[in-house]
């Protein structure tokens, strides 16, 4: 196994553009979510990847403080949508309502149509709610009385989930989780955050601090850009037996899908490129790994699927980067 550094690798650089402007980022993002430096730059891969994020953790973490910073930080359209039992369908999608006074049936569309929408506590919601947002998500439109209207670019969903423990949750089934690229937690701040927290009147008047400095069209060509990243023969094989390590062992309630195989090789390539490099290396992939297919393990003797971060330990420890 190598030893990674989360946040930079030693491979060469080839493109500094990419790097700088992630950096930068980071940097405007964590005036407001202090000490996570690394969640954030696993939050922004996910988004150049073209996929969705979940956070599970503990209320009062910080999940709604992200979310709306990296909204500012690249100017985009932000809608959260508080999720409760009560919650139908349609108060996210939108409905169709007849006006009188045109004659004509207008459509109001939901907060859904928005280019970066937190979903908070995804998991108190009914399921058949959570179905209408995951929907949504994989097709990138919705189709309401029978007309399908298409969602913005970027779209970008991050959920947060309370901890299962928590009374009044209904857990996303494993399907369903696998509809997310990367699931993240952002844990306790460190001594010297928290400090800074106290310090402060409240959170808010960080997050007023964070100044846009991408935009949608660096977005778009960030994802452009990390499709053509290129993966070695020699890489996609290692890939292949961390899929394979976890489809083989008994100890596996089930292997990675064939989703989670691509959303491995996604997050990687964005993560290289995010490090100005025009090639994967293994640390890329082993730094992502955690945040893409924790949520997607679990052991077959667990009835909790709790334990997806023993197994991806497994994965990092026991398969050979070079066969």
């Amino acid at each position: 196994m190598f030893s990674v550094d989360l946040d930079k690798q030693s491979a060469p650089v080839v493109d500094n553009q990419f790097s700088q402007q992630v950096d930068r980022t980071v940097g405007e993002v964590s005036k407001a979510l202090l000490g996570k430096g690394h969640q954030i730059r696993l939050a922004l891969c996910c988004l150049f990847s073209g996929g969705h994020l979940l956070i599970e953790d503990l209320p009062g973490m910080g999940k709604t403080t992200l979310s709306y910073a990296l909204a500012k930080a690249m100017g985009l359209e932000y809608t959260r949508i508080q999720f409760t039992s009560d919650l139908l369908p349609a108060d996210i999608l939108g409905i169709t309502i007849f006006d009188q006074n045109s004659g004509q049936f207008q459509f109001h569309p939901g907060p859904i149509f928005s280019q970066l929408v937190l979903a908070d506590e995804i998991n108190r919601t009914t399921p058949k709610t959570q179905s209408a947002l995951l929907e949504a998500m994989e097709e990138r439109q919705v189709t309401v009385e029978g007309e399908t209207r298409v969602l913005p670019e970027p779209f970008f969903v991050i959920a947060t989930q309370n901890p299962v423990t928590l009374a009044g949750t209904y857990p996303l089934p494993e399907s369903q989780l696998d509809r997310f690229l990367m699931r993240l937690r952002l844990g306790y701040p460190d001594q010297r955050a928290e400090r800074e927290l106290l310090e402060m009147n409240t959170e808010w008047d960080k997050v007023e601090e964070v100044s846009q400095c991408l935009s949608t069209a660096d977005v778009a060509n960030f994802r452009k850009r990390s499709a053509e990243v290129n993966a070695s023969p020699a890489l996609l094989d290692y890939v292949q037996r961390l899929v394979a390590y976890t489809r083989g062992k008994d100890d596996f309630h089930y292997g990675l899908s064939p989703r989670g195989s691509l959303a491995m090789m996604r997050a990687a390539k964005t993560w290289a490129l995010m490090c100005g490099r025009d090639h994967v290396v293994p640390e890329d992939v082993q730094v992502i790994l955690p945040a893409v297919v924790e949520h997607r393990l679990r052991a077959a003797t667990d009835e909790d699927g709790h334990t997806g971060g023993s197994l991806v330990q497994r994965l990092l420890s026991e398969v050979d980067v070079i066969s």
